[in-house]
Order: structure tokens, then C-alpha cells, then sequence
């Protein structure tokens, strides 16, 4: 599983070099990306979700569903704790600790679980997401901004979240789309791998990469979210004897691992840029983590496969 992985990232890694090549070319801008950006938040990222919820609602699909909810409902509250912790050890500021806590638990992981696992266990990177975007616009957006108070607004009308409630109202009314729409939803799906990493290819080309390697915070941050953090949920998930508690929860599992040691999000990049909050520094976490994961991922899966 850890070469297969492996292989999956290094395959997506050369489409984000096509990425990097169109920008350092002069053939496009690395702002061009944000058109790229909105096609796979606002309709590929959606698509993706609605698609997985096309499945046939099975009592274990069900009780695989809430299993990788409940995941990343525990996940969550526990790196909450972590990031208190470092807070007051490490003295770490928003920005620092909303990369710690958010992955890119969607550009990333939705085109490597279909690679490796197949469409049908989407779903469970679905519930993952649906968590990590209730976080991420209550708590994520608190911290980000320095101001109290939710946008119940943002959070209800993101369209992660709609797609989600539309793809679960479809899965327990058990409504099939028609053939045409399907394929059309398919087709567009089958995109977000090549589209997201063109996109952070593009963003990577115009990187002070200078900066960011001298930066030495960025690099204490990096371990904190590629090495520190996932281990830890390992060690849980280990603890919690989760992996028999459904049929294929040990593959379930692995999922919402996948999500839990991806690089930092690119939302914490986007809501620190629209907060004026240190936007660079997040920015160079994200590229040094998206980097990295292609050795910590595969290594961090080997123990997975090792110890669960």
C-alpha cells in the first residue's frame, strides 16, 4: 500500500511539475491559478462528493459512514488540544496552529483514494471533509481572524457542505441520477486530481522559495503537521480498537489517516490572505508541506499497515 501510495503521489507530483513549467514559461501567471481554484471548490470538488453518495445505502456503508465521522469528529477535538498545548509550549500564533490542525484533506486525498481504493470509499473521505469544513468555519475562522463569533452564512452555504447534504439526501432517498447528468457529474470528477495539482504547480512556480527554506518556523510547523500530529492519531487510532468495530474498518481507518497527514490546508493560505493575517508564512507551510509529504506519507502509511 505504502509503494502504491508512493507512486499515486509521485504521478500527481509530475502533473503539478506540468503546472509549475506553464508558469516559469511565461505562458501564464501564477494568479492565473485562482480560475483553477474556484472550477474545483464551486464544481469539480462538489461533483466528486455528490458521485460518491451514488452508491447503494447498505447497512455497512452506513456504519462505515458514521465510524469515519465519528473519526474525524475525535480527530479534530484532539488536535484542538494538541494546538492549545503548543500554543503555550511553542508559542504558536493563529496561523501556525490552524496549518497544525487543517490538512488538505480534499485537493489531495479525493484523487488518492480513487487511485488506490476506488470510487466507493470516497464516501468516507466525504464525512472527513464535512467535518474538517464545520471546524474550519467556526473555529479555523475564529482564530484567523482574532474575532469571536461563527458566519453560520459561510459554513451553511459552502459548497462542500451543500454537496454533501444533497449527496446524503440522494443516498437515503436512494434517487439515482439520470445517465446524462451522472456522466456529465463523472466526467467532471475525474478532473480534480490533474486540475489540482496544475493549480498548485502554478502557485509553487512563483514561490520565494529563498524565504521560505531560511524561514526556520516553517519548518518546525512542517513536522508538527506532517510527522508530529499524524503520529499521535496514530498512536490513537492503534489505541481505540476502532479497525474491527465494522466490516473494513481497518480500510475506513486508513482514510481518515490519509486525511490526518496530508500537507496543510490551502484554506488556511486563503482565509489568512482574506484576514491579513500573515498570508506568506502560510503560503510557505503549505508549500514546503505539500513538498515533504511525498516521503512522509508512504512512510507514515508503512506504520499504519504495520500497527492497526
Amino acid at each position: 500500500m505504502a509503494l502504491l501510495l508512493l507512486r499515486q503521489i509521485l504521478s500527481l507530483f509530475l502533473i503539478m511539475a506540468c503546472g509549475f513549467l506553464i508558469v516559469r514559461l511565461r505562458l501564464l501567471k501564477g494568479s492565473d491559478s485562482r480560475m483553477l481554484s474556484v472550477l474545483s471548490i464551486y464544481l469539480i470538488v462538489p461533483c466528486v462528493i455528490v458521485k460518491s453518495f451514488q452508491i447503494e445505502l447498505t447497512e455497512q456503508v452506513k456504519s462505515g459512514f458514521l465510524l469515519a465521522a465519528a473519526v474525524a469528529v475525535g480527530a479534530h477535538a484532539c488536535l484542538l488540544l494538541i494546538s492549545f498545548l503548543l500554543k503555550r509550549f511553542l508559542k504558536l500564533d493563529a496561523v501556525e496552529r490552524a496549518s497544525v490542525i487543517y490538512s488538505n484533506a480534499g485537493n489531495l486525498i479525493i484523487p488518492l483514494v480513487t487511485a488506490i481504493l476506488g470510487d466507493e470509499w470516497v464516501i468516507y473521505s466525504s464525512a472527513f471533509i464535512c467535518v474538517q469544513q464545520i471546524f474550519m468555519w467556526t473555529h479555523g475562522q475564529m482564530i484567523l481572524s482574532g474575532q469571536r463569533g461563527v458566519n453560520w452564512k459561510k459554513l451553511f452555504l459552502n459548497a462542500n457542505v451543500i454537496s454533501i447534504a444533497l449527496g446524503l439526501l440522494l443516498m437515503l432517498l436512494r434517487v439515482r441520477l439520470p445517465g446524462i447528468l451522472y456522466n456529465s457529474v463523472n466526467a467532471l470528477a475525474g478532473t480534480i486530481g490533474p486540475v489540482s495539482m496544475i493549480m498548485l504547480g502554478m502557485l509553487l512556480a512563483e514561490a520565494d522559495l529563498k524565504r521560505i527554506v531560511r524561514n526556520r518556523r516553517v519548518y518546525l510547523v512542517t513536522a508538527l503537521r506532517l510527522v508530529a500530529t499524524p503520529l499521535v492519531m496514530l498512536c490513537l487510532l492503534r489505541l481505540s480498537g476502532l479497525a474491527g468495530a465494522v466490516p473494513e474498518g481497518r480500510t475506513i481507518l486508513y482514510v481518515s489517516f490519509m486525511a490526518m497527514m496530508t500537507p496543510a490546508a490551502t484554506m488556511v493560505t486563503q482565509l489568512s490572505q482574506l484576514n491579513g493575517n500573515r498570508p506568506d508564512f502560510a503560503s510557505s507551510v503549505n508549500v514546503m508541506t505539500t513538498l515533504l509529504c511525498v516521503v512522509t506519507m508512504p512512510l507514515l502509511t508503512q506504520l499504519y499497515m504495520s500497527w492497526i
